[in-house]
């Protein structure tokens, strides 16, 4: 048993001592995503409601509000 113990460790210890390191990766900015934008004087779809279109561009999308999470806990 304690051989096994001393093998898991070992090849825990090999494993971490080999494994790439990573490179500090900076988070993704908006400008990184290429979204289709539309162009200048074509012609727009206005949609009330959830429906399915065939338009392939979205313009906007909701109303984007924060808003802080409040529950009562405990006495």
């Amino acid at each position: 048993m304690w051989s096994q113990i001393i093998m898991f460790v070992l090849s825990l210890v090999i494993s971490i001592a080999t494994a790439p390191k990573p490179k500090n990766a900076k988070p993704a900015a908006f400008g990184d995503f290429d979204f289709p934008q539309s162009s200048e004087g074509s012609e727009q779809i206005w949609v009330f409601g959830d429906v399915w279109i065939s338009d392939w561009m979205v313009l906007g999308i909701g109303n984007y509000k924060t808003e802080a999470i409040k529950t009562k806990s405990g006495k």
